[in-house]
């Protein structure tokens, strides 16, 4: 098994509980000087996960077009979330890894169409380089909900 895909299970499980121990109106808080809350960047690691790896193998992701569109780089909250979503948000940060890890042993990232990274600038050649970005993306993002925790918290 990809070593990445071993350790993306324990980023998540910092995701999964905040969202079990902040409230709705916590998760949904953008606090002065922030562009985004702590549940937006969950979404967004999900989301960015699934694009990097199945999108840019020519794959079907595990998630709809709306979320899709509402997390993807380059967006920002534009509402408050519903619990509904957030329950949706959190049964997928391990489904979407444990299909991944299924999907990568049955050999189906075959094809990887390159692609450029703003954060850093490297581009990405293959799905090995993919999961080795996916971790890097979601330890940042993993400091940014520390950030606002901080901040919400007092």
């Amino acid at each position: 098994m990809h070593f990445t895909l071993e350790v993306l299970p324990n980023t998540r499980r910092f995701f999964k509980s905040t969202l079990e121990n902040f409230s709705l109106e916590d998760l949904n808080k953008i606090p002065a000087g922030f562009n985004n809350n702590i549940i937006w960047n969950i979404g967004h690691i999900i989301v960015t996960q699934q694009l990097l790896t199945y999108k840019l193998s020519g794959l079907s992701m595990m998630l709809n077009d709306e979320l899709v569109a509402k997390y993807q780089k380059n967006t920002k909250p534009e509402m408050e979330v519903t619990q509904a979503e957030v329950d949706v948000l959190k049964a997928l940060l391990f489904s979407t890894i444990e299909k991944t890890k299924e999907d990568y042993g049955f050999g189906l990232f075959k094809n990887y169409q390159e692609y450029t990274v703003s954060t850093t600038g490297n581009t990405l050649t293959n799905i090995e380089e993919a999961f080795q970005f996916a971790l890097f993306h979601e330890g940042l993002h993993l400091g940014y909900v520390m950030a606002l925790i901080r901040v919400i918290k007092g």
